[in-house]
């Protein structure tokens, strides 16, 4: 291969094919995509180093970073990739000593080179690329549960067992086994980040919340990242400071522990790729505790903050001592506005609602059972997933909307900005959407559904729901392996099919699951309903 970088990862590659340039259409750069690709190889390197070897206490939390660090939109810092491949590489060296003065190298052990991947067979390839971006994607999961305290070392060790399955000399049959576990060990990580969430922060509730920002000193909090927002909510207490969220960071408002803080106002902004219209020149601090973020613009590139695992050229880091006094003062020093500024959504609506989490819609499942019982509700649609800039995603806006009335609309993650501020009214005092979080939340989703199936006595198949789904980046590909592992059919996915599937991957998916491209919302939802 001859491009200067290889790269097929997110929704938005180029062509729809992989970006191969002197950038990716994210941003990052030819050598930040090579270095990303160099730190997979370490981390397969040293997983391999684990297989005959003792890992040490350090090993998960390396392996689940260096994964982390490299999902789309998390880190353009070549400076800190760098860092990260040297960590990898010495907690290599302090498992496997004698591996680097071997006088016979086996290689078993060795950096591995992702360009085989990607010279590959296209079937091969696309397969190692399923469970590759599928760990990526857990990887996140894994991460914010192990920051509230959290782990499962079943899901940790799969880690390891998919990263060196990845460098096997495997076939199509050996593959697509491992592909269906990626999407199974992703439901128990689901479940362990639930669980940390809702022990350290209460189950959420129904919370309306507004999209005006208030006068005076502000900061918005972006990423999923909840630990990082109560730390800065501890923090900034008396300070005259109001916090904002924006993105996967809305369902924070909804957790008890969180919303008891007065001075967590609303929800600033749409979804993230609108964030470089949206912070131009707005009077606050930005705070990015995991991805979403994109090349920062000048406009606002004085006032926004990385920590954890996100990090940007020549923007201000906060470390692991998690001092947020830099953002603290520049939000003081920037003021905020000196009115109320009121914002909407991107269909005008002036307030959204979050917290219909599987505690919440499984409260009233008695009610919506008796509801579909008597014919209030007819369907449940899931439109969820991940939000982008590519056009066409005005696709789940125009089928929201085209929803009849007696249904219900399950969403999740950052794709509920296109019409979560719409006002669809209520069946038998149930809102017609119900924001059930943010994208780890599929857990939510599919407990409520085999919830139902319960009740109907049913397979959940055979229930009157549609999932409809959209994807964008790596954690979106390991919840799509969930539901495939579970067995769930006649999915739609969209904006467009994964680059990384080929023809005959394509093909098994939808022979074996009925896996649907978005065509148009009439034609889907006829489709779906039965109609014409």
């Amino acid at each position: 291969m001859t491009n200067s970088m290889f790269c097929f990862q997110c929704e938005q590659t180029a062509g729809c094919a992989g970006c191969t340039g002197c950038a990716g259409v994210c941003g990052k750069t030819a050598e930040t995509a090579n270095l990303q690709d160099e730190l997979t190889g370490a981390l397969i390197g040293l997983a391999r180093a684990c297989e005959n070897n003792k890992k040490t206490e350090n090993t998960d939390q390396i392996i689940i970073e260096g994964l982390f660090t490299t999902i789309t939109n998390v880190n353009f810092n070549d400076d800190t990739l760098r860092e990260m491949i040297q960590r990898v590489n010495k907690e290599k060296h302090v498992i496997v000593p004698d591996c680097s003065v071997c006088k016979n190298p086996c290689g078993n052990t060795d950096n591995y080179d992702m360009k085989q991947i990607w010279e590959a067979d296209e079937d091969i390839r696309s397969l190692k690329s399923l469970i590759l971006f599928g760990i990526r994607g857990m990887s996140a999961y894994a991460y914010h549960a192990k920051m509230l305290g959290y782990t499962d070392e079943t899901v940790n060790q799969f880690f390891y067992k998919a990263l060196c399955v990845i460098s096997y000399d495997f076939d199509m049959e050996h593959l697509l086994p491992v592909v269906m576990e990626t999407g199974e060990v992703n439901l128990a990580c689901m479940a362990l980040l639930d669980r940390a969430n809702t022990t350290s922060y209460g189950t959420p509730v129904p919370t309306k919340v507004s999209l005006t920002v208030e006068k005076g000193p502000f900061i918005v909090v972006s990423g999923h990242d909840l630990k990082d927002l109560e730390l800065l909510l501890k923090q900034t207490e008396g300070k005259g400071i109001n916090i904002y969220t924006h993105g996967e960071m809305l369902p924070a408002h909804a957790y008890p522990e969180l919303k008891k803080y007065p001075h967590l106002k609303g929800n600033f902004g749409t979804a993230w790729q609108n964030q470089q219209k949206e912070f131009d020149n707005v009077p606050a601090a930005f705070l990015f505790t995991t991805n979403c973020l994109m090349p920062v613009k000048p406009g606002y590139a004085d006032r926004v903050f990385t920590t954890e695992v996100v990090s940007y050229p020549n923007v201000t880091h906060i470390g692991e001592d998690k001092d947020f006094t830099p953002v603290i003062e520049k939000a003081l020093a920037l003021g905020g506005y000196s009115k109320d500024k009121e914002n909407t959504g991107i269909n005008g609506g002036h307030y959204v609602m979050t917290g219909f989490g599987h505690g919440t819609v499984l409260g009233v499942a008695d009610q919506v059972i008796d509801a579909v019982k008597n014919g209030d509700i007819r369907h449940f649609f899931l439109v969820g997933g991940c939000d982008g800039a590519r056009p066409g995603r005005n696709y789940y806006t125009d089928f929201v909307k085209q929803t009849p009335m007696d249904s219900l609309v399950l969403t999740l993650a950052c794709g509920k900005y296109r019409f979560n501020d719409l006002d669809l009214g209520e069946i038998n005092g149930i809102p017609r959407i119900l924001d059930m979080g943010q994208c780890n939340d599929a857990y939510s989703a599919i407990k409520v559904a085999l919830a139902l199936a319960d009740a109907f006595g049913c397979a959940v198949n055979e229930l009157p729901l549609t999932l409809v789904l959209s994807w964008y980046e790596q954690k979106a590909v390991c919840i799509l392996l969930t539901l495939l592992s579970l067995g769930l059919k006649n999915m739609y996915l969209g904006p467009t099919l994964p680059a990384f599937m080929s023809e005959n991957v394509v093909k098994y998916l939808v022979d074996a699951y009925n896996l649907q491209p978005i065509t148009a919302p009439e034609q889907d939802m006829d489709a779906i309903l039965g109609r014409g």
